[in-house]
């Protein structure tokens, strides 16, 4: 499995909105500039993640686009099923079923359950990261200089 650039990108422009002051917000063309996104495509990430309700956007010449939900509630997996929906990594094609001339529709693909195991630890994973925890990660000493050249660029292309 291979998860889409989209869904990197947009957890990486939540974090950035989640550094975002009271009261401000960052327009879509600095973040993708920021993020290396195609402005037309991560406008579609931005109407995905506002139909799912993370993001809203401010209309406007001062306008852009802010958290709707507190860092704490965004999850990590939310970010994904808003760009990716609710498919499953796994879908069987029908080879074991051909291989044994199974007929019963009981008999389940032994594949899919070590699958379905694999894709519930998968999402186990991104549902206990949240933007909160995340953010909490950038604080890290490793990332501190290059946190403050990025505050400085959020400092600069904000609208307050």
């Amino acid at each position: 499995m291979k998860m889409k650039t989209g869904v990197e990108q947009s957890v990486y422009a939540v974090l950035l909105l989640n550094m975002l002051p009271d009261g401000a917000v960052l327009h879509s063309e600095e973040i993708s500039r920021q993020i290396g996104a195609s402005p037309t495509y991560f406008q579609k990430l931005l109407r995905k993640m506002g139909s799912a309700e993370l993001i809203t956007s401010v209309p406007g010449t001062k306008g852009g686009f802010k958290l709707k939900q507190p860092p704490e509630d965004i999850r990590v997996y939310d970010i994904y099923v808003a760009i990716e929906g609710h498919q499953s990594i796994y879908t069987p094609s029908g080879i074991f079923e051909g291989m044994l001339e199974l007929d019963d529709e009981d008999d389940q693909c032994i594949l899919g359950s070590l699958m379905d195991e694999a894709e519930d630890s998968w999402k186990s994973v991104l549902k206990r990261e949240t933007i909160a925890s995340l953010t909490e990660k950038l604080q890290m000493e490793q990332y501190s200089s290059h946190m403050a050249v990025l505050r400085k660029w959020l400092d600069e292309k904000m609208v307050v």
